[in-house]
């Protein structure tokens, strides 16, 4: 059961650094004229890896994204981007929480409650690739963590054990950012990053692909893969977990 409350505890990832960013479907332009777009988008996250808060015994997660939604009690995932062929941005906000009631035979009550927040900002450059049809820029940027925990543990045999705490860092970020067209309709992205090099985590590293399409120019939509590792352990607390799954959104072109 520890095990279980545990990785409730880390996963608030539907979420995830994390810097999803989680790609927007470009739409290819000429450099100069700037072109933007917001996504929403679902994340369905499972967790492994190990947590520890405080004085509490470090433990080992396994949780899969069924159990987390069974305990969310809210989420939002959203991104914008923006391009003039050039340049380009991408800022992406995750936001969850989570609360959990248990009982054991080891541990009497359980309660325990957590709010996670993750936002991301990245600015790229192109490089010349000389490709056709497809677009690749190097980028840097920041991975915003904050995280926020209450547990009370109420055991059968003794006195009742409150616990609560919060935690937020900065990683900054270098990577790469890719889009290609197949044609006018389909597309591809990527996006590769690592950070954190002690500022904030250890490390911090993610990888996103995705195939989409574009249903008008204003409409798009796209299904891909995310994975987010995050190492971070200072002052008596603990995160070092992998945060994987399955990414579906939606794209609004302005």
């Amino acid at each position: 059961m520890r095990t279980a409350l545990f990785g409730l505890m880390a996963s608030l990832s539907l979420c995830g650094p994390v810097a999803a960013a989680d790609i927007a479907e470009p739409v290819p332009i000429e450099a100069g004229g700037w072109k933007y777009q917001l996504t929403i988008y679902g994340w369905a996250t499972s967790l492994t890896g190990d947590v520890g808060i405080r004085d509490l015994p470090v433990a080992h997660v396994d949780v899969s994204f069924a159990d987390i939604l069974r305990h969310l009690d809210g989420a939002f995932m959203g991104s914008i981007y923006g391009t003039n062929g050039e340049w380009m941005f991408l800022a992406d906000l995750v936001w969850a929480k989570i609360s959990v009631d248990a009982t054991g035979p080891n541990f009497g009550t359980v309660g325990y409650g957590q709010t996670q927040a993750i936002a991301s900002g990245i600015v790229g450059y192109a490089l010349p690739v000389n490709v056709p049809n497809l677009d690749v820029s190097a980028t840097a940027g920041i991975r915003y963590n904050y995280l926020k925990a209450n547990l009370d543990v109420s055991p059968a045999q003794f006195p009742d054990i409150s616990r609560e705490g919060k935690r937020d860092w900065v990683d900054p970020t270098v990577g790469l950012f890719m889009h290609y067209d197949f044609n006018d309709r389909w597309f591809a992205n990527g996006l590769a990053d690592v950070g954190g090099f002690g500022a904030g985590s250890k490390i911090s590293a993610q990888a996103f692909a995705a195939v989409g399409y574009n249903w008008s120019e204003k409409i798009s939509t796209a299904l891909g893969y995310r994975v987010l590792y995050t190492d971070y352990d200072k002052d008596n607390f603990l995160y070092k977990v992998t945060q994987y799954g399955p990414y579906v959104s939606l794209g609004i072109h302005f």
